[in-house]
């Protein structure tokens, strides 16, 4: 590894990592681990709330593109999207970003999307790993894992037990594909029909690779913002497998979700990949979020007051179905 210029690249992430701190940070980049001080956030039974994932092969569109900051934000969002289904704060924040040969303008754009994200959702950059490994990547790419660390009172953790047949569920909008689907988008798109990422398609209103490389939505402060005036009982982040795949895992046995189609807007990007590529709407569902991000599971006697502050918030969301007794699971209906 080129350990100079490893080096200049550390003295250069720290100033960025510096203008995400937050209370609790005691050390952060630089050293061979970080410290945080769970007394400065003022919790009386804490637990805590971890998470871990990667952007996936959208990392493909971004080679291709030569744009390397958004993929930073993605790198946040998954991770801290997860942990807020717990109604946690995040608190701080990893990277580890791999490559074949260290490039700094291009780790420092990744790093400067990290930090964005970071920013985002009200948590600390507080260390990370850069490794270089000749022959293992492919020149001119990386891989990026992120690990995001939060804190929630255990007594306001979410309970899918609550989860009663009436209940509303209240859909958040997505901006796009978020991090979920590429390998599909990119064979019908790319392979398949031969679109150029940097051709503008009408129907898009921008270029292909500009709706593709639009950053996943970081949902921590509307939730957060809920959560201090409301009760939800379920809390579902649409990431890989779709509504299907995603909303169960927040609901208890002997109930399934009821979801309404046309209930809420699909952007056009799904529908062009859907459309393209022949994809049948079962296959559309088990593989993208099909516009929503997250999926919210109220009280019916709540519902009202939450789509108030909703409206207050600024934030766009749709009544999307309701919950039913029957097989745990997901049902569209007409």
């Amino acid at each position: 590894m080129d350990t100079a210029a490893a080096g200049r690249l550390v003295r250069r992430i720290r100033p960025i990592a510096l203008k995400t701190s937050r209370p609790g940070v005691l050390a952060g980049v630089g050293g061979f681990s970080a410290l945080f001080d769970l007394r400065a956030r003022n919790y009386r039974h804490p637990v805590l709330v971890s998470s871990t994932d990667g952007v996936g092969t959208k990392l493909k569109i971004a080679f291709l593109m030569e744009v390397h900051d958004t993929v930073g934000i993605d790198l946040v969002a998954m991770g801290v999207n997860d942990i807020v289904t717990q109604g946690a704060e995040p608190l701080f924040f990893l990277d580890y970003f791999a490559t074949g040969k260290l490039k700094p303008a291009v780790a420092l754009q990744v790093i400067r999307g990290i930090a964005a994200g970071c920013r985002l959702a009200g948590c600390t950059l507080i260390g990370g790993e850069t490794a270089e490994m000749p022959s293992f990547y492919k020149t001119g790419e990386y891989d990026l894992a992120g690990f995001a660390v939060g804190v929630v009172e255990r007594e306001t953790i979410p309970r899918p037990q609550s989860v009663m047949p009436g209940d509303l569920l209240i859909g958040l909008p997505s901006s796009g594909l978020h991090s979920n689907g590429y390998s599909l988008a990119r064979a019908v798109l790319l392979e398949k029909r031969r679109f150029r990422l940097r051709r503008r398609v009408a129907e898009l209103g921008r270029t292909l690779g500009e709706e593709l490389l639009e950053p996943t939505r970081i949902y921590v402060k509307i939730i957060r913002y809920l959560l201090k005036r409301h009760t939800l009982k379920g809390i579902a982040h649409i990431t890989g497998g779709g509504i299907p795949g995603n909303l169960p895992r927040v609901l208890p046995g002997g109930r399934e979700a009821w979801i309404r189609r046309g209930s809420w807007p699909v952007p056009p990007i799904f529908e062009l990949i859907g459309r393209c590529g022949k994809i049948r709407q079962a296959e559309m569902d088990r593989t993208f979020n099909n516009g929503l991000g997250m999926i919210l599971v109220v009280g019916k006697k709540d519902g009202p007051a939450i789509e108030r502050s909703l409206k207050r918030a600024g934030e766009a969301y749709y009544v999307i179905g309701e919950i039913h007794s029957g097989d745990r699971g997901v049902r569209f209906v007409s």
